[in-house]
């Protein structure tokens, strides 16, 4: 429990502290306007309140990669930390970080147009290719891993593959209608949701009594039960992501 604790105040020191460093380095400007207000087309730019902003975009940092990432890096044991941690502050969050406000910067521009803006057409060629790989293989994870979540929660007539259907046809809608229809109403609910859920794994983590093993030096092993298979790097690393996925696979900043 020390170093759960300990985390999570590692986590909020680096937040006030290297947040600080990484923000004055990029050189804001509170009196910026962002895209949502200067390219408002009621679409793809449409300003939302702030705290539908907030649900909307911690949903999204908490996605499927994270939730099944680190149920998996857990079985490595509390070594596992060190990469939720530092790579949290150091990759995660600067990398997060720099890609939305570099957008902004640029107008709600992609990744892609924005490294072509800046090395040239065939790096943004190259980029499109790139993310077009990434968005086909994120987008057959976010069907198939929430469906078979669903299929294991409803009657069996309800099967994996109707899930499957469904999920792809709410992805066509909530990406074709405006960003207020679907998006700004149905994911500040998950977020709320999810938001709860945290909490309260909180809150029964300190209540419960629960045995967490500390980082020591002699739990700084791979406590994997086949640990000759799955050795700490790299697979910690791909399996335990500090995000859920690059921003460039998404094809505008709202």
């Amino acid at each position: 429990m020390i170093t759960f604790f300990g985390s999570l105040l590692i986590l909020i020191i680096g937040y006030f502290t290297y947040g600080w460093f990484v923000e004055r380095v990029f050189g804001i400007d509170t009196k910026r306007k962002t895209p949502a207000y200067t390219h408002n087309d009621g679409v793809d730019y449409v300003p939302l309140p702030w705290w539908k902003i907030f649900l909307i975009q911690f949903l999204n940092i908490a996605g499927l990669g994270p939730i099944f990432g680190a149920i998996l890096g857990a079985v490595y044991g509390p070594i596992a930390f060190i990469w939720i941690v530092f790579g949290c502050l150091f990759a995660g969050a600067v990398h997060d970080y720099f890609s939305g406000m570099l957008s902004i910067r640029d107008g709600g521009a992609s990744i892609p147009e924005i490294v072509g803006k800046y090395l040239g057409n065939g790096f943004k060629q190259f980029m499109r290719g790139f993310t077009v790989i990434l968005m086909i293989l994120v987008g057959a994870v976010f069907m198939v891993g929430p469906a078979g979540i669903l299929a294991s929660l409803t009657p069996e007539t309800l099967s994996k593959t109707f899930w499957i259907y469904a999920v792809f046809a709410y992805y066509i809608l909530a990406t074709l209608l405006p960003i207020d229809k679907v998006i700004g109403r149905i994911y500040p609910l998950f977020g709320a949701a999810l938001l709860f859920m945290a909490v309260g794994i909180g809150i029964a983590m300190v209540v419960g009594n629960y045995d967490l093993v500390n980082l020591s030096a002699d739990t700084m092993v791979n406590m994997k039960a086949n640990a000759s298979e799955f050795p700490v790097f790299p697979m910690l690393f791909v399996t335990m992501p500090v995000e859920p996925f690059p921003d460039f696979i998404q094809p505008k900043a709202h």
